[in-house]
C-alpha cells in the first residue's frame, strides 16, 4: 500500500528536533576532530531526514549522540540512501565477528553491529526510502546473521574445548541445525522483535578428539546456551536480539535442544495445534543448512495434511479465542497486534488456509504472509477484492507497528495514550494529526475483523454479532436429543415426521445404524466429538429439503464413510452452505452420492460455488492441470497419478452438478467431459515420453530426426465424437511415424517398435492403473487395425495399409467418429489425411446399405431387449416393457448409423461432410449439401439430444440407459421412417 505523502513535523515535536541537533553537535564536539564542518555540509534532503527521524524516534537520537560517528559514517558510505546488495549486511557483521578473540568481545561487537544497523534501517523506514518488505527483510538478515555467525564463531571454539559431535550411526561431524520460527522464520522481522527459535541436531552420538567426551545432546546444550549467552542479555551496549525458546517441544520444561528423531517423534504423537501453526514459518536460520532441509521435510507432514483438513479452523478459532480472553483480562484492545482487526487476525487468515488446503496446494507452502496472500488471490481461494483489503490492512498495521517500536525501541504494539508519542504515529505514517490516523486505522482493524469473522468465526454465531466469539446459538440443537438417544424413540419419530419425513421409523433405524456401525464405535474421542456436532445440523438442514428421507438415506452412508476421517466431517460442520450444497446434490442424483462418498476429497469442491457451477474452457482446463502438476517433483509418479484422478474427479463433479442445476446444457456437458479427457491425456502423453525416453532414449523418424513424439492418441467412439457422459469409457488407437528399423538413442536402446510399444503400455497403466482415487479411465483399444489380435501401437504406413485394403465396412464406419486428441502435430496431419482418403473413395451404394444394415442388425440381436426384437416387435411401445434408448430400433445406434452411412457414401463429392466427428454436424452438413431434407435433418438432430439427455439423466440416477417402452414413441418411429426411407432394412 502506499502510506500518504511524509507530513510535516507537528509543533509539538520541533523541541525534540532543536534538543537533538543540539546534542549531536555537543556530541562531535566532544569527539575533538572536528567532525562538525561533515555533519554542516550535509546536503539538505539528508538535515531534513535528521530532522524527522529524530522527531519520531528516541531510540536514533540516543544511539547517534552517544556514537555520532555511526551516523557520520552511514551517510559518507552512501547506506542511509541505497538498499543493501544480497550478502552485503551479513558481509558487514562477518566482519565484526571475524575481529572477536573472545566471547564478551563477540558480544560487544554484535551489540555494536546491531545498534548501527538498527539506526540505518528506522532511517530509510522513517524516511520512506525503504517500504515494507525491504525493512522486514533487512531485519530478518540482520537476525540471520548475527545467529548463524555467532553460531559458526562459538561452535568452532566448543569443539576445540570438548571435542567433535559425531553421529552413532552415520561417524559424521554433526552440526547444530537452528530453526526460526513466526516472524523470523517468514522474513517479516518487525523493527524491535524477539527471535523464536528450536535447537536441533541430527542423530545421538558423543564428541571425538578429547579425553572425555560427551554426549552429543549435552555438547548441543551448552552451546546453545553459549549462543543466547552472546545475543540475549543487555549490557553496556544493548543487547542483540531477545532469544525466545518456548516453542520447543515441552516449552521451556523440554530440553533446549532434542536429536531429528526426537522431534519427530514428538510432534507425531504429542504436536497439538498451535505447533502446527507455528511450524508453517519454520525456516533455518543458522546451523546445518542442508541436514535443516531434512528436517523440515521430516516435519512436513506434521504441518501439511495430505487430506482436506478443515479442523484448522477449529483449531485457530480456539487459539483466537484464548487470545481474546487475554486481551480482555490485560485491557489490551488498544494492541495492533493482538486485538480485534490485528496483525494476528490477518495472519490466522492466510494459516487457515494453508493448514486446510496445504497438504495438496503445494504452491501455499510457503512463509511470507503477503505471497501467501497473492497466492489465495491466484489460486481463486479468496477474490481479489478480499486479498487487496487484506493487504492494505495488514501493511497498514505493519507500518504502524514499527512506528511505535521505532520510538523507543521497545517490544510493544499498544497504541500510546501519551500525547507527544501519540503524535508521532500520526507523523510518522503521514497523517495531519492523531485524529486523523486513528480515523483509518480503525477503518482498517475493521476491515481486517470483518473478514476474519467470514473465515475463522463460528458458523453458528451471529454473524451481526461483533463478540460472536461469545455466542451459545448452535444451529440444528434441537435435534441434538434424538441423536445421543436422550429421548424415547415415540418422541424421536413424532420430531422426524414433524420436520418432514414420511417414513420416520425407517430414518430412525438408518440413524441408530450409523450409531452402532462398527466404523463409529471405533472412532477417537475427537472424531466422535466432531459427529456429534455434525449430525444435528445435517437433520436441521435435510429437513429444509422436500424428501428428506431420501437426502438422509443417500448422505448418512458418505457420513459412515468420512466418520474416521473426521476433518472432512469439520469441513461441513464449518461450511453450511457447503453442506447445504451436498444436501441438494445427493438428493438429484445418487451417482454424485456414490462419487462423494468413495472419494470425499470432492467435499473441497463444494466450498466455491461460483467454480463448482461454472466449469473452465479447454484451455483453462488443460493450464489448470499443467500448472497442478509442475507443483509435484517429477520422480514422484505416485503423486501426479493422485494428482490426474482428484484432477478429474473434481471437474467431473463440477460438469455433473452443473448438469443437474439446468447450468450446463447437454452439448456443452459432453464439450466439458471431452476437454477433460483431452487435457489428462495430454499430461498422461508428456508422463508416459518422459519415463520412457528417461530408459532407453529417443527414437528417431526415418529422416534421422528425433520424434517429439512422432506419436499421437487418437479417439473414436463417444470421445471421438465429442460426445462423452458421465462414467464413459475411452476408444482409443496409438500410432506413431517412427522409423522401424533405427534404434533409440539412450543407454538402453531398443528398436522404435518396442520402444512405441512400451510408451502405449505405459499410457494405459497411467489411466486404468487403481489408486485410492481409483482409475481415470477405462480404456478399449479394439478399435486399433486387427483389433485384440493387432499390435498395439501402428505405425503410420501400417495403419493406413491396413484402412485400405484389410478394415471392415464397419471399421470405416468407426472411423468417421476418429479424431486426434493428443500428440505430434506432423502426425495428427498424416492421419487426418489417411482418414479423408479411406473415407472418401468411392463407394458401391447398394453394397454398403447391405453391410450397414447387416451389421445394424447384428448389434440389434445380440444387444438390443430381447423381447421385443431389439424394439421391432408390436409390444415395444407398451409401458410394461423396456426400450434401451442406445441399442433398440429407432434409437440412438440407428441415428448414429445413418450418419455413419451417408458419410461413406457422399463424402467423396463432398468431403465437407469429413470436417466433424460429432453427429449433430455432420447432419448440419448433410442438411446443407441438400442429400437429406432438412425437416429429417432437423429431426435426427432433436431426437438424438433428447435421447442422450434421457441417457445422462439415467446415468446421474445410477440407472442403465433403459426406460419404459411408452416413452418417446413418436421420436422412435420418425428415426425408423427415415432409417427406411435412406433404404437400410
Amino acid at each position: 500500500m502506499s502510506l500518504p505523502s511524509l507530513a510535516d513535523i507537528p509543533a509539538i515535536l520541533l523541541p525534540l528536533v532543536s534538543r537533538a541537533q543540539q546534542t549531536f553537535r555537543t556530541s562531535l564536539v566532544a569527539s575533538s576532530d572536528g567532525a562538525t564542518t561533515s555533519f554542516d555540509g550535509w546536503p539538505d534532503s539528508r538535515r531534513a531526514a535528521f530532522d524527522r527521524v529524530c522527531a519520531a524516534s528516541d531510540f536514533v537520537t540516543e544511539q547517534v549522540c552517544r556514537d555520532p560517528h555511526l551516523l557520520l559514517d552511514l551517510a559518507e558510505s552512501g547506506e542511509l540512501e541505497r538498499s543493501f546488495a544480497p550478502g552485503e549486511l551479513r558481509g558487514q557483521l562477518a566482519a565484526a565477528v571475524a575481529e572477536a578473540v573472545s566471547e564478551d568481545e563477540l558480544g560487544r561487537n554484535l551489540r555494536r553491529q546491531r545498534a548501527r544497523q538498527q539506526v540505518r534501517i528506522i532511517w530509510r523506514d522513517l524516511t520512506r526510502q525503504a517500504d515494507l518488505v525491504e525493512t522486514c527483510r533487512d531485519l530478518s538478515d540482520m537476525a540471520d546473521g548475527c545467529i548463524d555467525l555467532a553460531y559458526q564463531w562459538l561452535y568452532e571454539r566448543h569443539c576445540q574445548q570438548f571435542g567433535t559431535p559425531t553421529g552413532r550411526r552415520s561417524g559424521e561431524a554433526q552440526q547444530m541445525v537452528i530453526l526460526g520460527m513466526g516472524k523470523l522464520g517468514a522474513v517479516e522481522l518487525n523493527l524491535s522483535s524477539d527471535i523464536d527459535l528450536i535447537f536441533a541436531y541430527p542423530e545421538g552420538g558423543e564428541t571425538v578428539g578429547v579425553k572425555r567426551p560427551l554426549d552429543n545432546q549435552e555438547f548441543f546444550i551448552r552451546l546453545g546456551q553459549r549462543l543466547i549467552k552472546a545475543l540475549d542479555p543487555i549490557t553496556v551496549d544493548g543487547f542483540v536480539f531477545r532469544v525466545d525458546m518456548r516453542l520447543r517441544p515441552y516449552g521451556s520444561s523440554g530440553a533446549l535442544v532434542l536429536s531429528f528423531n526426537a522431534l519427530e517423534q514428538y510432534y507425531q504423537d504429542q504436536g497439538r495445534d498451535w505447533e502446527r501453526y507455528a511450524m508453517i514459518k519454520a525456516r533455518v536460520v543458522g546451523g546445518d543448512q542442508a541436514a535443516g532441509e531434512q528436517l523440515l521435510d521430516m516435519l512436513r507432514p506434521f504441518v501439511y495434511r495430505r487430506y482436506l483438513d478443515f479442523s484448522a479452523i477449529e483449531a485457530l478459532r480456539t487459539m483466537k479465542q484464548l487470545i481474546q480472553q487475554e486481551v480482555r483480562r490485560k485491557g489490551m484492545a488498544e494492541n495492533i497486534k493482538l486485538g480485534a482487526g490485528g496483525i494476528r487476525e490477518v495472519e490466522f487468515i492466510a494459516q487457515a488456509f494453508q493448514l486446510i488446503h496445504g497438504g495438496r496446494d503445494l504452491s501455499l507452502q510457503q512463509r511470507p504472509l503477503l505471497k501467501v496472500l497473492r497466492t489465495l488471490e491466484g489460486q481463486g481461494y479468496l477474490p481479489a477484492a478480499v486479498i487487496d483489503e487484506l493487504r492494505q490492512g495488514y501493511e497498514f498495521l505493519r507500518y504502524t507497528e514499527h512506528a511505535i517500536q521505532a520510538i523507543a525501541d521497545r517490544q510493544t504494539q499498544m497504541l500510546p495514550e501519551d500525547e507527544k508519542d501519540q503524535a508521532r504515529i500520526a507523523f510518522m505514517l503521514g497523517f495531519a494529526d492523531w485524529k486523523s490516523f486513528h480515523e483509518q486505522l480503525m477503518h482498517w482493524r475493521g476491515r481486517v475483523s470483518w473478514h476474519f469473522r467470514q473465515v475463522i468465526a463460528d458458523p453458528d454465531s451471529d454473524p451481526d454479532d461483533e463478540q460472536q466469539e461469545e455466542a451459545e446459538v448452535v444451529v440444528g440443537v434441537e435435534w441434538l436429543p434424538l441423536w445421543e438417544e436422550s429421548q424415547d424413540e415415540d418422541a424421536a419419530c413424532r420430531q422426524l415426521l414433524s420436520g418432514g419425513f414420511v417414513d420416520a421409523d425407517k430414518a430412525l433405524k438408518n440413524l441408530n445404524d450409523l450409531r452402532n456401525s462398527s466404523q463409529l464405535r471405533s472412532m477417537q474421542r475427537l472424531g466422535r466429538e466432531r459427529l456429534d456436532a455434525f449430525i444435528p445440523r445435517l437433520l436441521a438442514q435435510a429437513v429444509e429439503h422436500d424428501n428428506p428421507d431420501l437426502v438422509l438415506e443417500r448422505v448418512l452412508p458418505l457420513v459412515e464413510a468420512v466418520a474416521r476421517r473426521s476433518a472432512y466431517l469439520v469441513l461441513l460442520t464449518e461450511n453450511p452452505d457447503a453442506l447445504r450444497q451436498l444436501l441438494t446434490l445427493c438428493a438429484a442424483s445418487p451417482w454424485i452420492a456414490e462419487q462423494i462418498a468413495r472419494f470425499p476429497l470432492l467435499l473441497d469442491e463444494l466450498l466455491n460455488e461460483g467454480r463448482l457451477f461454472n466449469p473452465p474452457q479447454a484451455l483453462e482446463l488443460a493450464a489448470e492441470l499443467r500448472e497442478r502438476l509442475t507443483r509435484i517433483p517429477e520422480d514422484d509418479l505416485e503423486q501426479q497419478m493422485e494428482a490426474l484422478r482428484h484432477f478429474k474427479l473434481a471437474h467431473r463433479l463440477r460438469v455433473a452438478a452443473s448438469e443437474i442445476t439446468g447450468s450446463l446444457p447437454l452439448m456443452k456437458v459432453s464439450d466439458y467431459l471431452t476437454w477433460l479427457a483431452e487435457a489428462i491425456l495430454e499430461q498422461v502423453l508428456a508422463l508416459a515420453w518422459r519415463h520412457t525416453v528417461a530408459r532407453h532414449g529417443t527414437p528417431s523418424r526415418p529422416d534421422g530426426s528425433l520424434c517429439d513424439p512422432g506419436f499421437v492418441i487418437v479417439g473414436y467412439g463417444k470421445v471421438g465424437g465429442i460426445e462423452l457422459g458421465h462414467g464413459s469409457d475411452l476408444d482409443l488407437v496409438f500410432i506413431h511415424d517412427g522409423d522401424l528399423q533405427a534404434e533409440t538413442d539412450g543407454a538402453k536402446p531398443i528398436d522404435s517398435a518396442q520402444f512405441f510399444t512400451r510408451l502405449g503400455q505405459r499410457i494405459i497403466h497411467l489411466l486404468t492403473a487403481q489408486t485410492n482415487s481409483g482409475q481415470l479411465y477405462e480404456v478399449d483399444m479394439r478399435l486399433r487395425p486387427s483389433g485384440a489380435s493387432g499390435l498395439l501401437v501402428s505405425s503410420l504406413g501400417a495403419f493406413a495399409r491396413y484402412q485400405e485394403n484389410e478394415a471392415w465396412t464397419w471399421e470405416h464406419q468407426a472411423l468417421v467418429r476418429a479424431r486426434v486428441l493428443v500428440g505430434s502435430r506432423e502426425v495428427g496431419q498424416a492421419f487426418e489425411g489417411v482418414r479423408a482418403s479411406v473415407l472418401g473413395r468411392e463407394r458401391d451404394l447398394p453394397r454398403l446399405q447391405q453391410e450397414v444394415s447387416e451389421m445394424r442388425a447384428k448389434m440389434r440381436g445380440s444387444l438390443g431387449t430381447k423381447v421385443t426384437a431389439a424394439g421391432t416387435a408390436a409390444n415395444a411401445f407398451l409401458a410394461t416393457v423396456p426400450f434401451d434408448l442406445k441399442q433398440d430400433a429407432g434409437g440412438i445406434v440407428d441415428i448414429e448409423f445413418m450418419v455413419q452411412y451417408a458419410a461413406l457414401a457422399w463424402s467423396r463429392e463432398h468431403p465437407a461432410l469429413l470436417r466433424y466427428t460429432d453427429n449433430i454436424r455432420i447432419l448440419e452438413g448433410l442438411e446443407e449439401a441438400g442429400l437429406i431434407p432438412a425437416s429429417d435433418a432437423s429431426l435426427l438432430r432433436e431426437v438424438y439430444k433428447i435421447y442422450r439427455s434421457a441417457a445422462h439423466r439415467q446415468a446421474l440416477q445410477n440407472q442403465a440407459g433403459v426406460v419404459p417402452g411408452d416413452q418417446f414413441e413418436t421420436q422412435r418411429r420418425e428415426v425408423m421412417r427415415v432409417w427406411g426411407e435412406m433404404g437400410l432394412s
